[in-house]
């Protein structure tokens, strides 16, 4: 995992929740939040593995109060964050809030440049499970001395609280983020667009050694539902996050989404992927014009491969034991994790079938 890495246990998978900000922006407050913790819980997201409720910026008041503390704003969140993160914290589910580094949050309110233990003291005692700290007007700031300031004050307060650290890849933060938080951003914010999702996507392709339990990669909150994303693209982005071991934050809104979206996001073979234990960031091996060949290595030996068609047109890819890693006379068993079916045992290459703007992706098992 290298030298410095955290190993607190806060994080030893990806974390998977919801947040606010890619459908809802600032337009917050506290029945939405509500409503969607418990959208989690009946739609079976949190039973799939969702665990945080992570409202982001918008949620404070526009003013600290006279002792210096955060203050939530008292329209939209009348009954303040210890009673919410009460509630949300009896759904079975985890509440993450939202800060910036700098002298003002990205839409202009009170951040927490001078206050980081003071805040973090606020988060703690308001039952806060993971923090979100951005990184608007954060001129002439080093990144990497704030973000140890803030380790340091979430570490001081005695709760255990998954910092995620929001730079946006600026600084290059998967060389030295690891040892500071659980996740730090690789990317700008991504948008409801398959052009988004695949420059993202291509940013992510060198950064598999950085990636392991508690410190992960994370190439922003998913876009499944959102825009107009096809039912395809939307599997295809999801399935790529898995592949990349990326935390799976949903970005929809929970109470309406379709069923087809509903699966995606809970698509059980997709997630065990995503969640697997041995924590290995998935790597491209191969691109042949429009397709592309992802491999990620699980526990028990076994691969996960994804063939990744950002084309528009159908594609057989040919994939040779060899270049998974495997000795080329093995049996492998080959299962298709978007149908859930055993595809066949075969031996020397498997044959994968794509559409296009499309992933599919297998496991491959040794016999």
């Amino acid at each position: 995992m290298g030298i410095g890495r955290l190993s607190d246990g806060l994080a030893p998978k990806p974390p998977m929740g919801w947040n606010s900000w890619n459908r809802f922006g600032v337009k917050i407050d506290e029945a939405l939040v509500l409503e969607t913790a418990e959208a989690m819980v009946t739609s079976g997201l949190r039973d799939a593995g969702y665990r945080y409720v992570v409202i982001d910026d918008g949620w404070m008041a526009s003013e600290r109060d006279r002792n210096g503390n955060f203050v939530a704003d008292p329209e939209k969140f009348p009954a303040g964050m210890k009673e919410l993160a009460d509630r949300i914290h009896s759904l079975g589910l985890r509440f993450g809030i939202y800060t910036d580094a700098g002298t003002k949050t990205c839409q202009d309110l009170p951040a927490s440049l001078g206050y980081e233990f003071r805040d973090a003291r606020r988060f703690a005692e308001w039952g806060v499970d993971y923090v979100k700290v951005d990184w608007c007007h954060t001129d002439g700031m080093g990144p990497r001395a704030l973000y140890a300031k803030w380790a340091m004050a979430l570490r001081a307060t005695g709760r255990p609280i998954v910092l995620s650290i929001c730079e946006w890849g600026r600084a290059r933060p998967w060389e030295w983020a690891g040892e500071l938080g659980h996740l730090w951003r690789t990317s700008w914010d991504i948008q409801p667009e398959w052009s988004s999702i695949v420059t993202i996507l291509d940013r992510q392709a060198e950064l598999h050694p950085f990636a392991g339990p508690d410190h992960w990669n994370d190439p922003d909150m998913l876009e499944v539902g959102n825009g107009e994303l096809t039912g395809d693209q939307s599997r295809a982005h999801f399935a790529m996050w898995a592949m990349l071991a990326a935390p799976l934050m949903a970005g929809n809104d929970l109470r309406t989404m379709t069923d087809e979206v509903r699966e995606i996001l809970i698509a059980p073979e997709i997630v065990a992927i995503d969640q697997d234990s041995l924590g290995k960031q998935g790597r491209r091996i191969r691109r042949d014009g429009d397709t592309e060949i992802w491999i990620r290595e699980l526990a028990a030996g076994h691969r996960a491969v994804a063939a990744f068609n950002r084309g528009f047109d159908h594609r057989e890819v040919w994939i040779s034991l060899e270049e998974l890693g495997i000795e080329p006379r093995t049996d492998v068993r080959v299962r298709d994790l978007w149908q859930r079916t055993d595809v066949r045992v075969i031996r020397r290459e498997i044959v994968a079938a794509t559409n296009p703007v499309s992933a599919t992706v297998l496991r491959v098992a040794q016999q």
